[in-house]
């Protein structure tokens, strides 16, 4: 008698919904770690700009918006970043909750926070 070897239907089936599950994750969250990411590095070239040094804050903000706007960043505004002077440099920070709805009434809520400063 020969042994069997192989995946059962009920191992495919369990293997299949579980990809899908991360599927889901993946496809829901990924978009918005990646928007995170932008905007963190818009927030430290906007810091790093040299002509911003001694800038009023509306023309940091003018900054980072124009910045934003070419990397169609919805979830901080400019009116979101906050606009400091440590040790005679420039530091911009934000922090915003963005709430991901997966299916019915189950959601994942991220808190995102970063800052130009070298930490």
């Amino acid at each position: 008698m020969k042994l069997q070897r192989g995946v059962s239907l009920n191992g495919m089936m369990i293997g299949s919904v579980i990809f899908a599950v991360l599927a889901l994750l993946t496809m829901k969250v990924l978009p918005e770690w990646i928007e995170y990411g932008k905007i963190l590095k818009i927030v430290k070239a906007t810091a790093a700009d040299s002509t911003l040094k001694d800038a009023a804050i509306r023309d940091v903000r003018a900054a980072y918006d124009k910045r934003a706007d070419i990397d169609v960043i919805k979830s901080v505004t400019a009116q979101d970043i906050e606009v400091n002077k440590e040790s005679g440099e420039l530091v911009i920070s934000f922090a915003y909750t963005k709430k991901i709805p997966l299916f019915y009434n189950v959601s994942l809520v991220f808190d995102f926070e970063g800052s130009s400063a070298n930490k």
